[in-house]
């Protein structure tokens, strides 16, 4: 059974920063892309950035590029989101998902953690 757990969320004031971590079992992750996607209220779910099985080629939505990195340690089946300079419009559920491919769909992705809250307070 695939299990992606999220955790490293909370309340963080505009500017500061936060890591996310997401600890997938189950699978054979050094073989996925990972994924991190967010969602607001009423907004749609939408791609943050990527990063390859190898951790050598990352991807990130034009919003967070320069502010957020991602990394992963295939040693411990983790992948991490670094958030700096973190803004209101940061707040949201984020995701990470497994895919077999590098797309920022997220009808792609076949494997989904239960989320985080991350809130940014003006």
């Amino acid at each position: 059974q695939v299990q992606l757990v999220e955790s490293g969320g909370g309340l963080v004031q505009a500017g500061g920063s936060l890591r996310l971590s997401c600890a997938a079992s189950g699978l054979t992750f050094s073989s996925y892309v990972m994924g991190w996607f967010r969602q607001a209220p009423g907004k749609e779910r939408e791609f943050v950035g990527g990063i390859n099985w190898s951790g050598g080629t990352t991807a990130y939505a034009d919003s967070v590029k320069g502010r957020f990195t991602i990394s992963r340690d295939n040693a411990k089946n983790t992948v991490y989101l670094q958030m700096n300079s973190l803004k209101p419009e940061d707040t949201a559920v984020y995701y990470c998902a497994a895919s077999l491919r590098m797309v920022v769909g997220p009808s792609g992705y076949m494997y989904w953690g239960q989320g985080t809250q991350v809130t940014v307070s003006s």
